[in-house]
């Protein structure tokens, strides 16, 4: 589809066929064909469509993506339309092959117009064993007065996964989900809050039918920014397509904005605790069921390998604590002229980072004393330690945790920086 004004918005709504991408693509051959959606439509597709979630043939199904879109593609164009729906895709980072939950774009003028990974995977079903959560989303521009943002079934019940988007410009979102008939009410009443506090428009496309044992629930939705229901399926096959208005958007948000306001409400300083106040905190996050991240070092003069291997470390978890080593400690590894900064401050700039939750710092040799008292899931080391070489492994792994070898990507030195300096 050239770029042009979406003029409607619409959804598909059917039983997926576990595992039968042919069987899946002519239900929405046959879905188009009967709502014939004018040309500009914007139609949501039920998330896996055409796979399911046959976990142990995912990665066979997903090799056939590529070509599926391509027909997709065709599809679309042959309507003048966009179609979105999540996908089983393959991702490579480092070198390392994953599959991703994939919201895809086919029919817009981008070729081919970027996804939007599924952000939080759902552990019930065991999504976590078999995809990799996708980074921070942005919205997708697909016309000139239509910018989209993704949500991916569980992403629905966290408010900031639409948050974000409709931050970035985002006016619709655009959900695609598997949601089970046992928990409908909370679907309809989840996609309505997120309209209503983005004051953006909400597309919806559930799967219907059975997916095992599990009655899936339907009821795709359309929704207005003020909350209001414009459409609503049943808990059956359902194809649908009407006229939005813009304008709708526009007055609401001329009278009072929920979206534009982002103040910065936090101190960052706040999260440098003594050992004995960042347990509390710990076992206040333990017993909500998060997973606790612990990692360590120096950090004298921060750089980028740093940050990425901070990054790396806070996505193995829920919580990144970070051991910070005091100056004496410091100095008794690098001897007298190190550090550079003084502890305070390299904690403080440490704390700036959205990745880091909390802070310690310590004066052991080793960070040993921090790790048996806080006890983390996830023990973080880079990957140039050998796993029985990592102070605390064997006593995480005692207590059913974890231990994970991050790569530095970026080979930068703080010593290599200070003789540069000097140079």
């Amino acid at each position: 589809m050239s770029e042009q004004e979406i003029s409607r918005l619409g959804f598909l709504q059917f039983a997926v066929q576990q595992g039968d991408i042919h069987a899946n693509f002519e239900q929405v051959k046959k879905g188009l064909s009967i709502l014939n959606p004018p040309v500009g439509s914007l139609i949501a597709l039920p998330e896996m469509w055409a796979t399911g979630f046959v976990y142990e043939s995912l990665e066979e199904l997903s090799a056939e993506v590529p070509s599926l879109l391509e027909e997709l593609e065709k599809l679309a164009h042959s309507y003048n339309i966009i179609l979105a729906g999540s996908l089983p895709c393959e991702q490579v980072i480092d070198g390392n092959v994953s599959l991703t939950n994939r919201l895809c774009f086919s029919g817009s003028s981008h070729n081919p117009a970027p996804g939007i990974d599924k952000q939080h995977l759902f552990s019930f079903w065991k999504e976590d064993l078999w995809f990799k959560s996708g980074s921070q989303p942005k919205p997708i521009s697909l016309a000139e007065d239509a910018s989209i943002g993704g949500l991916v079934c569980y992403d629905l019940r966290f408010p900031e996964a639409a948050q974000l988007q409709c931050k970035q410009g985002a006016n619709i979102l655009l959900m695609s989900a598997q949601w089970p008939m046992a928990r409908i009410e909370q679907w309809k009443i989840l996609l309505q809050a997120r309209a209503i506090e983005n004051q953006c428009f909400v597309i919806a496309a559930n799967a219907c039918g059975h997916w095992d044992h599990l009655q899936l629930g339907g009821h795709s939705m359309l929704i207005a920014p003020d909350g209001e229901i414009l459409a609503e399926a049943g808990d059956g096959e359902a194809f649908q397509v009407m006229e939005y208005n813009l304008e709708v958007q526009k007055e609401l948000r001329e009278r009072f904005n929920t979206v534009a306001g982002s103040s910065w409400t936090m101190d960052d300083a706040d999260k440098i605790f003594s050992l004995e106040g960042l347990q509390q905190v710990v076992e206040s996050r333990r017993r909500i069921g998060q997973k606790i991240v612990f990692t360590n070092g120096c950090f004298d003069i921060l750089h980028a390998g740093h940050v990425d291997y901070l990054q790396k470390a806070r996505k193995q978890g829920d919580f990144l604590v970070l051991g910070l080593n005091d100056d004496k400690s410091i100095s008794s590894i690098k001897g007298p002229e190190r550090p550079i900064n003084e502890e305070l401050q390299r904690a403080r700039v440490l704390a700036a980072l959205g990745c880091v939750d909390g802070i310690v710092l310590f004066g052991e040799d080793t960070p040993l004393n921090l790790i048996t008292t806080l006890q983390p899931d996830v023990l973080v080391k880079g990957a140039d330690w050998q796993e029985d070489e990592i102070v605390g492994a064997a006593e995480v792994k005692a207590g059913g945790g974890r231990v994970e070898r991050i790569a530095f990507t970026n080979q930068t030195s703080t010593t290599a920086m200070i003789k540069r300096i000097k140079g």
